[in-house]
Protein backbone atom coordinates (compact mmCIF):
# COMPACT_ATOMS: atom_id res chain seq x y z
CA UNK A 1 0.00 0.00 0.00
CA UNK A 2 2.87 2.30 0.91
CA UNK A 3 4.31 2.25 -2.65
CA UNK A 4 0.76 2.80 -3.86
CA UNK A 5 1.13 6.04 -1.94
CA UNK A 6 4.68 6.92 -3.08
CA UNK A 7 3.83 6.49 -6.92
CA UNK A 8 1.11 8.60 -6.46
CA UNK A 9 2.98 11.41 -4.45
CA UNK A 10 5.75 11.08 -6.87
CA UNK A 11 3.29 11.70 -9.87
CA UNK A 12 1.27 14.18 -8.17
CA UNK A 13 4.76 16.45 -7.73
CA UNK A 14 5.56 15.54 -11.35
CA UNK A 15 2.13 17.01 -13.00
CA UNK A 16 2.56 20.61 -10.21
CA UNK A 17 6.09 21.36 -12.12
CA UNK A 18 4.92 20.65 -15.62
CA UNK A 19 2.07 22.76 -14.98
CA UNK A 20 2.80 25.71 -13.70
CA UNK A 21 6.51 27.95 -13.89
CA UNK A 22 9.32 26.54 -13.97
CA UNK A 23 13.16 26.82 -15.19
CA UNK A 24 14.58 26.83 -18.91
CA UNK A 25 17.30 26.87 -21.10
CA UNK A 26 17.38 28.27 -24.71
CA UNK A 27 20.75 26.56 -26.71
CA UNK A 28 22.38 24.89 -23.52
CA UNK A 29 22.32 28.13 -21.06
CA UNK A 30 19.98 28.65 -18.23
CA UNK A 31 17.42 31.85 -18.72
CA UNK A 32 17.78 34.28 -15.79
CA UNK A 33 15.69 37.14 -15.64
CA UNK A 34 17.91 40.33 -16.66
CA UNK A 35 15.68 42.61 -14.41
CA UNK A 36 15.21 40.66 -11.14
CA UNK A 37 17.71 37.38 -11.25
CA UNK A 38 14.65 35.38 -10.94
CA UNK A 39 14.62 32.05 -12.45
CA UNK A 40 10.98 30.47 -12.90
CA UNK A 41 9.13 31.35 -15.91
CA UNK A 42 5.82 31.35 -17.78
CA UNK A 43 6.19 29.59 -21.22
CA UNK A 44 4.33 30.86 -24.17
CA UNK A 45 3.90 32.38 -27.87
CA UNK A 46 4.04 35.11 -29.94
CA UNK A 47 3.27 36.29 -33.11
CA UNK A 48 5.70 38.40 -35.42
CA UNK A 49 3.57 40.15 -37.65
CA UNK A 50 4.92 42.20 -40.77
CA UNK A 51 2.80 45.42 -42.18
CA UNK A 52 2.60 43.97 -45.45
CA UNK A 53 0.72 40.75 -44.43
CA UNK A 54 -1.26 42.61 -41.82
CA UNK A 55 -2.16 44.32 -45.14
CA UNK A 56 -2.95 41.23 -46.93
CA UNK A 57 -5.05 39.95 -44.14
CA UNK A 58 -2.87 37.37 -43.71
CA UNK A 59 -1.23 37.68 -40.57
CA UNK A 60 -1.72 33.73 -39.73
CA UNK A 61 1.32 32.78 -42.24
CA UNK A 62 3.69 34.99 -40.15
CA UNK A 63 6.60 33.34 -38.34
CA UNK A 64 6.17 33.13 -34.17
CA UNK A 65 8.81 33.41 -31.19
CA UNK A 66 8.83 31.84 -27.86
CA UNK A 67 8.26 33.85 -25.36
CA UNK A 68 9.03 33.28 -20.96
CA UNK A 69 7.61 35.68 -18.52
CA UNK A 70 9.60 36.13 -15.45
CA UNK A 71 6.98 34.84 -12.76
CA UNK A 72 8.41 37.22 -10.36
CA UNK A 73 8.54 40.49 -11.78
CA UNK A 74 7.00 39.99 -15.43
CA UNK A 75 9.70 40.67 -17.74
CA UNK A 76 9.51 39.04 -21.07
CA UNK A 77 12.14 37.72 -22.96
CA UNK A 78 12.11 36.75 -26.60
CA UNK A 79 13.75 34.38 -28.39
CA UNK A 80 13.71 32.84 -32.05
CA UNK A 81 14.85 29.51 -31.16
CA UNK A 82 13.77 26.77 -29.01
CA UNK A 83 13.56 26.99 -25.70
CA UNK A 84 13.39 23.91 -23.59
CA UNK A 85 12.33 23.46 -19.88
CA UNK A 86 14.33 22.57 -17.43
CA UNK A 87 12.47 19.40 -15.21
CA UNK A 88 13.78 18.38 -11.63
CA UNK A 89 14.63 15.24 -10.96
Amino acid sequence: MSNQKGFFQLFSKKIKQSIGPGKYEAYGIDVICPHCKHDQFIHGYAQLNTAFMSFLGLDFANRSAEIVTCDRCGYIQWFNKTVKRKYES
